[in-house]
């Protein structure tokens, strides 16, 4: 039986975060003033003068980091990323390169050291995104995605500006977060969008890509890097963005190390009028649709101005947490299941390589059968996982497989006519 996939080497080591599976984004800006989208500067082409009203009125006097990281914990994620500067251009922390920083705010303070003390005081791994991206950099050049793309002076604006020394500052940033906070886990840069014809972009020559990844693995060699920098090989985890793939990714045919980044509704930063929230049913589906596929789940969390999580994200983390409470065996250290373990309609495999345990997680209760296909003889035992509660298997009776045309070498389950009070129930089989 084959054990586990084989991921295209990277030079990070991934081994923990291929057992940890879990992990909180965290998008926090002055955009959390306008409450309406986190590219609102862009979308409604803002200039800065206006813009500045936010970082005028940026004050988050209720922040408690200690609040952020026990709502992470308690909701069984391992690890997490703060953005510490967005596409605004805005830093969460007090670099010394720019006066555009948090500490020049009502907060008066690095916003980002206190977070990083108390996630890792929770035993979270620490991971900062840093946008290549900066609508408010005065060297940054206006493409066509920038806020100031249809300006009436933009030739005129852009002669004044270098690229260069843009670099200069975006690797300069990027020297201070892995210099200044401790061993950094995670480096998630975003994004790169190419030029092509009819389409003034960004890509790697214009961030300095190659010199800033050789940067990054001197500083903090066993860092995991995102793919966004627009090298053909400086990553370690493609991250397939507010969508679910449909297999385990892979980079030219060959399985890679992934995370799929998620939303709790639409938008990454606090948006106050956004209706379209996942339930928490849909979320833990998420979750265990993600893992069976060999990839980790990235949800993200957008803190309100004042800096909280507003209710309806602390609904859902506590949601995730009562599941997590009960099935996280079936999440951390799990993986797809070997090849030939197909799973039963409306329903999710992992797989545990180390405890040979396969874990099915039933997202649509049957009526009191549930067949499994192919593991006749290779199962010793089956509970459900919330309770520990024994699962009786047999194999199908004659009367039932004297109607089908083929041998399927199916262990039928057993199961309770009403479905336990569980978001997603787990059975938990131990294989011989």
């Amino acid at each position: 039986m084959s054990e586990t996939v084989q991921t295209f080497k990277t030079p990070a080591d991934t081994s923990w975060f291929n057992h940890d599976r879990f992990g909180m984004f965290i998008h926090w800006g002055l955009y959390a003033l306008p409450a309406r989208h986190e590219w609102i500067k862009q979308f409604e082409q803002i200039p800065d003068e206006v813009y500045d009203r936010y970082f005028k009125h940026f004050d988050p006097d209720l922040y408690d980091p200690q609040l952020w990281a026990d709502a992470a914990a308690n909701a069984g994620m391992k690890y997490f990323v703060i953005t510490t500067k967005h596409h605004e251009g805005f830093c969460l922390w007090d670099s010394k390169l720019t006066d555009y920083k948090a500490t020049n705010t009502a907060a008066g303070r690095d916003l980002i050291r206190p977070m990083v003390e108390a996630f890792r005081g929770r035993d979270l791994r620490v991971g900062f995104y840093h946008s290549l991206i900066d609508w408010h950099h005065p060297q940054f050049t206006i493409d066509d995605l920038h806020a100031m793309r249809n300006h009436p002076d933009r030739k005129k604006l852009n002669a004044k500006r270098d690229q260069k020394k843009y670099i200069e500052y975006l690797h300069g940033q990027v020297r201070e977060l892995l210099t200044e906070y401790g061993k950094i886990d995670v480096l998630w840069f975003d994004f790169s969008y190419p030029s092509r014809p009819g389409y003034i972009g960004k890509g790697r020559q214009d961030w300095g890509s190659e010199k800033l990844y050789k940067m990054v693995r001197e500083l903090q060699p066993q860092v995991i890097l995102d793919d966004r920098l627009d090298l053909a090989d400086g990553w370690d985890i493609k991250t397939p963005e507010q969508f679910q793939p449909r297999e385990w990714v892979t980079v030219d045919g060959q399985p890679v190390v992934w995370e799929a980044c998620q939303t709790f509704s639409g938008s990454w930063g606090y948006h106050r009028d956004e209706e379209s929230w996942k339930s928490i049913d849909q979320l833990v589906q998420m979750l265990v649709d993600t893992v069976s596929k060999g990839g980790n789940l990235l949800l993200n969390v957008g803190p309100t101005g004042r800096g909280e999580f507003d209710e309806r994200a602390l609904d859902r983390l506590r949601g995730m947490g009562e599941w997590m409470k009960r099935h996280s065996r079936s999440i951390y250290g799990c993986t797809a299941a070997p090849k030939g373990f197909a799973a039963p309609t409306d329903c999710r495999l992992t797989y545990n390589p180390d405890t040979k345990r396969l874990y099915c997680h039933v997202f649509a209760w049957p009526f009191i059968q549930l067949h499994l296909d192919g593991l006749a003889g290779k199962i010793e035992y089956a509970q459900l996982l919330h309770d520990a509660s024994e699962v009786k298997m047999a194999e199908p009776p004659p009367h039932q497989t004297a109607i089908e045309s083929i041998d399927r070498k199916t262990v039928t389950l057993h199961l309770p006519v009403k479905k336990p009070n569980v978001t997603v129930p787990v059975i938990e089989l131990f294989l011989k």
